[in-house]
């Protein structure tokens, strides 16, 4: 495309008749260009220096982004107020161009310095370049978006940013076309606002990026993508990454024409400031006014310290390549560009590349001051409180001596160094009196870590699902006896009705109303921009759900059979389950994932990974309702709050029948509270799920041999029992067992873990606890296959029969 110089618009917003108005239009020139040239500088001195930092050990790891620079303050330009960026660890230009972070900020994150004050972005959570701006408060209620710049917490996955990308997008969509969303102004302008997305060219292989960039194409929504192209993919050169070695030329066939829909398409040079300017202005002016995506393919980039600090450059590419990035080096060519057009003489760029490199050392020291100082006062006082003990305790004086003294020798303590020099301390002064102070100044700096580095994995606040009071479903004398998808169809309809912020969608979620009809007819009634359908592509139904919850939204995304969500994981894992996390509670995405599982027929319909659920999604709220009722009210309690959850409703549950509650929108299923489903005194049943209907069916045969049962239904794995109610079965009982359709050392070692060691269960056995699962082999199809696979009900009642009689 050919877009209008942006330059020569900038000239003519001043013109005037008169020479010292003309005057005026070059110098304002003048003084933007000189800006963007002083934010370059001071962007590569941070990238040298932050190398240095890290190969002399006071960093662990740096990735930075020079010879991306003038690239980025382009880019800059045209990021508004209500915009969002879902970028990769290389956009610290861009950063510092918008505003939105500072040279001593950034070397606090390098660092790791936990104190947020320091890092804003990740309270030393995460390594350097990763940038978060706040979404929320601290009670969870969502900022005004609309009136600011926005960045959504960067994750270092290659590609993984692309999906919550196009979600950030499609909410502008939303917000402009559905009509009850009008009145959050706070959230939207209109729908005005562009996600800029970065990714770096060898990424584009991901795919990640071609879901992301197909279903951007289909759905018309302002993503803005940008690809950093600098030839290489760490060490493998772009021809073994890109089918014709040009990601541009891949895309044609993309390129929105007439009466299509589609991307629109840019070639820029990443040396060419006023090339950028003019194709960034036009691209994103169309991206925001229409909706159409855009893609600005940006060559000849280049590294000129290489990937990371973890290698050099040197290894791979040969002379020539190294003589043509030292000379095609964007800063070099801005450089040349501002000097043979007389915007600068050569005294003034000396100036200005002067005074940055002394800004770039001076934050420097002082976030290294600030991350140090807090430090080295521990370990003065570790200092003072072990001499204490050593003038009390003679015979361990040398030994607890040598030990502060070598800690107080280290050039550059690190607050482990300080735990380690207590708990040794503490161990050699053990039973003295004397260490009394020693032993609680440990145990305050452990309770002080713990607040550094291991909170805020889930919402803390008042937005907390967890606070969320329960309230039981009620039902009339009368109430009607339903299909379980009938009960969910009542429920959305009320729930859209009196939701605005509410939208779901997946694979055949809108026209047909799901596969087991839960949304039957809700689209007509609702519309498609609030309940549609989407393609085959898990990966990006995951993103859309994070990036509209971050916005402000409350989507359902839905993934139509359990199995299928190992092809969503990555986006939840990698970066939904760990957003609250990664940004230290600053970003929320309380997005439900809707899907069905455990038992139904064949390989890839009737699974249970729970146990990779439970590994990778440590951050969301797993909810295993054995029946729609209760899904019901876990939705209504997970709608109140804040954090992420996946919601797996029983498969072969939709037909079996259920009295309708009378108060659908309003009762509510505490998460992990375990319920009693059936009381008994000899044996403790712990099972979620369709596997529960299997063990009252086996509880009604041992029944009637004697064995009185307990069947206690967890209702959610994560979080797990968190007030024991399971503890309370056993110490009647003394006998459990615990009962899934995951496979072998899945979800029932799990929950076996949990109640026999946290919850110290084994204190109240009188026989070995038992776990019954599914097979290690995938379900074998048709009903017996299920049968053989899975526990039956004649299993169940053999095991418990044999524990009765230990």
């Amino acid at each position: 495309m050919q877009p209008t110089p942006y330059f020569c618009r900038m000239e003519k917003s001043f013109e005037a008749g008169t020479a010292s108005l003309e005057q005026l239009s070059f110098e304002t020139f003048r003084q933007e260009v000189l800006h963007d040239y002083r934010w370059v500088c001071l962007s590569r001195e941070t990238s040298l220096i932050s190398r240095k930092e890290v190969l002399t050990g006071k960093a662990k790891f740096g990735i930075f982004g020079d010879g991306k620079e003038v690239a980025q303050v382009a880019m800059a330009k045209f990021f508004q107020p209500g915009d969002f960026r879902s970028g990769y660890y290389r956009d610290q230009t861009f950063m510092f161009a918008s505003g939105l972070a500072t040279v001593e900020q950034f070397f606090a994150q390098l660092y790791a310095d936990p104190d947020e004050t320091h890092d804003p972005f990740s309270a030393g959570r995460q390594m350097n370049s990763h940038f978060a701006t706040p979404f929320v408060d601290k009670n969870g209620e969502w900022v005004d978006l609309a009136y600011r710049k926005n960045i959504s917490s960067d994750i270092s996955t290659t590609g993984g940013q692309m999906a919550r990308g196009l979600g950030l997008a499609l909410a502008s969509k939303c917000f402009r076309e559905i009509a009850q969303l009008q009145p959050f102004t706070n959230l939207s302008n209109n729908g005005n606002e562009v996600c800029f997305c970065t990714i770096g060219d060898a990424s584009t292989s991901e795919g990640q990026f071609w879901e992301t960039v197909n279903a951007a194409g289909v759905q018309q929504v302002p993503l803005a993508v940008f690809v950093w192209d600098d030839g290489y993919g760490i060490s493998v050169p772009k021809k073994y990454q890109t089918t014709k070695g040009s990601i541009s030329e891949l895309m044609a066939g993309f390129q929105k024409e007439e009466g299509t829909n589609g991307f629109n398409i840019y070639r820029v040079k990443g040396w060419d400031y006023a090339g950028m300017c003019e194709a960034f202005e036009e691209g994103i002016r169309l991206a925001r006014e229409e909706h159409t995506p855009v893609l600005f393919h940006v060559e000849e980039i280049t590294q000129p310290q290489g990937h990371s600090t973890s290698g050099s450059h040197e290894r791979y590419k040969d002379k020539e390549r190294l003589q043509w990035e030292r000379e095609w080096d964007g800063l070099v060519k801005m450089r040349e560009w501002i000097l043979a057009n007389n915007l600068a003489d050569e005294d003034e760029l000396l100036q200005v590349e002067k005074e940055t490199k002394e800004a770039v050392r001076e934050s420097k020291n002082t976030a290294w001051n600030n991350f140090l100082g807090p430090i080295k006062q521990q370990v003065a006082r570790t200092a003072e409180l072990m001499e204490q003990v050593a003038a009390s305790m003679p015979q361990a004086a040398a030994q607890l001596r040598q030990l502060a003294g070598k800690l107080q020798g280290m050039k550059d303590p690190m607050r482990r160094d300080v735990m380690t020099t207590l708990h040794t301390a503490i161990s050699i002064s053990e039973g003295n009196d004397a260490a009394y102070w020693l032993r609680d100044y440990f145990n305050d700096l452990k309770k002080e870590n713990e607040a550094l580095y291991n909170t805020h994995l889930y919402h803390e606040g008042p937005r907390s699902p967890l606070k969320v009071a329960a309230a039981k479903a009620s039902f009339d004398a009368d109430a009607p006896v339903l299909n379980g998808y009938e009960i969910l169809n009542r429920y959305f309809d009320q729930l859209f009705a009196a939701h605005p912020k509410v939208v779901a969608f997946g694979e055949d979620v809108g026209n047909i109303g799901d596969v087991n009809q839960g949304f039957a007819g809700l689209q007509a009634k609702y519309g498609e921009e609030r309940i549609f359908d989407t393609g085959i592509r898990e990966l990006t139904i995951m993103g859309q759900g994070a990036g509209l919850a971050m916005r402000g939204l409350r989507p359902i995304a839905e993934i139509q059979y359990l199995d299928y969500l190992l092809y969503g994981l990555q986006e939840l894992c990698d970066d939904v389950a760990t957003l609250h996390y990664r940004c230290k509670g600053q970003q929320s995405a309380p997005m439900i994932v809707r899907t069905r599982g455990h038992r139904l027929e064949g390989i890839w319909h009737s699974g249970s990974p729970m146990a990779m659920l439970l590994g990778a999604l440590r951050g969301m709220h797993l909810c295993v309702p054995r029946n729609m009722v209760q899904a019901v009210g876990m939705y209504n309690t997970l709608l109140e709050g804040n954090d992420p959850a996946v919601v797996i409703e029983c498969l072969n549950g939709y037909r079996l029948k259920e009295k309708l509650p009378n108060n659908l929108l309003h009762f509510r299923v505490p998460l992990g509270v375990p319920e009693v489903v059936h009381a008994g005194t000899d044996i403790t049943i712990v099972t979620y799920g369709s596997t529960l209907r299997v063990v009252q069916e086996a509880v009604e045969r041992l029944e009637k041999r004697g064995i009185s049962c307990e069947i206690v239904d967890v209702q959610t794995l994560m979080p797990f029992d968190i007030h024991h109610k399971i503890l309370d079965s056993l110490k009647k009982t003394n006998r459990i067992i615990f009962v899934d359709e995951d496979v072998p050392g899945g979800a029932a070692a799990y929950m076996f873990q949990q109640v026999m060691e946290l919850q110290g269960g084994y204190r109240w056995l009188d026989v070995a606890p038992r776990t019954i699962t599914a097979k290690a082999h995938r379900p074998a199809y048709g009903s017996d296959g299920d049968y053989f696979s899975k526990p039956n009900a004649e299993e169940i009642e053999d095991v418990i029969r044999q524990m009765m009689a230990e």
